[in-house]
């Protein structure tokens, strides 16, 4: 595959699912470096709903998660946020098909059905309220 045909590849619309592994290529990439960032600023990313509710959002301790992945401290990760390895998994598979896409060993991604829409929704959905109910009960709520 020439030069062209990857710059080509690389110019075509993404799919929603390439757009999202996409940004958790970028999350990944500051998950690495936010702590030495936030060590030597001392500033940090706080929850803004817990911040000014109490109340912990779906996503609360996900920093804390893929940091502490990134670390290689598991055990840190899942107690934070054990749906950072979903999420992980999910940023790993879009990579690496993004990759096969770009060298021409996989094809452009199809458009989906509306009922393949409505069970990723669903899918999404029961995963938010999983990960609220862990941190609403991890922080005392529930």
């Amino acid at each position: 595959m020439g030069a062209d045909q990857v710059a080509r590849a690389f110019r075509r619309a993404h799919s929603v699912p390439e757009q999202l592994g996409l940004a958790g290529v970028g999350a990944a990439a500051a998950s690495f470096v936010y702590p030495a960032v936030s060590h030597a600023t001392g500033l940090g990313l706080p929850c803004m709903l817990r911040t000014l509710t109490g109340i912990p959002c779906p996503l609360c301790g996900m920093t804390t998660a893929a940091t502490g992945l990134a670390a290689g401290h598991l055990r840190t990760a899942l107690a934070a946020n054990p749906f950072v390895l979903a999420l992980a998994a999910g940023t790993l598979w879009m990579t690496v098909l993004l990759a096969a896409r770009a060298v021409g060993l996989a094809a452009a991604p199809a458009p989906w059905s509306d009922a393949a829409r409505r069970r990723t929704w669903w899918a999404v959905g029961v995963l938010a309220a999983a990960s609220w109910s862990f941190q609403l009960h991890r922080f005392g709520w529930v």
